[in-house]
């Protein structure tokens, strides 16, 4: 029954199964990925369907490569509990016109501690330590990714193309086309 409910596309995104497995309760929101008994957590970066989502604004401000006001609005929001926030912070400064990545690399890992497998901080963690010639990590963050992914995803092709391109210009950092 479960599994015929999962094939409703509204419904997957408002869905959420409480799970008992081996004393432990699992929340599934449909973001998530159960496996087995363990947990992977496979979320995106955007909530689902008609949930309020306080970083909208933050997110077009990103599209818009408006780094210094996404971080601003971020600051004022001060979520810090928040994995996508914690990702979204360490993406913009990493991408900012004077880039800090030491910053970054603490709020990519701190989206990390909240959301073990957030894709998006696996896979910007992962860009960042290539950007910073630290290419076994990334190989890390590739692999965590696959156990991740159940079905081919943005982040993991993206991150092993960025690998492949580090690899192909002698260990540099080659942005994205």
């Amino acid at each position: 029954m479960i599994q015929a409910l999962l094939k409703r596309k509204r419904y997957l995104a408002t869905l959420a199964v409480a799970v008992v497995c081996l004393g432990h309760l699992v929340i599934w929101d449909g973001r998530h990925d159960i496996r087995g008994f363990g947990l992977a957590l496979a979320a995106s970066s955007v909530p689902p369907e008609g949930a309020a989502d306080e970083l909208a604004p933050v997110r077009e401000l990103i599209a818009r490569k408006q780094w210094g006001e996404a971080i601003a609005v971020l600051k004022k929001l001060d979520d810090t509990g928040n994995a996508d926030w914690n990702n979204l912070m360490g993406y913009s400064l990493r991408k900012a016109g004077t880039p800090d990545y030491a910053a970054a690399e603490q709020f990519y890992d701190a989206a990390l501690r909240i959301e073990p497998g957030h894709r998006g901080a696996l896979e910007y963690s992962g860009e960042l330590y290539l950007i910073t010639g630290r290419l076994p990590l990334a190989e890390q963050r590739l692999a965590t990714l696959a156990k991740v992914c159940t079905t081919p995803c943005e982040e993991y092709t993206d991150l092993a193309n960025a690998i492949r391109r580090y690899k192909a210009a002698g260990n540099r950092y080659v942005p994205a086309p």
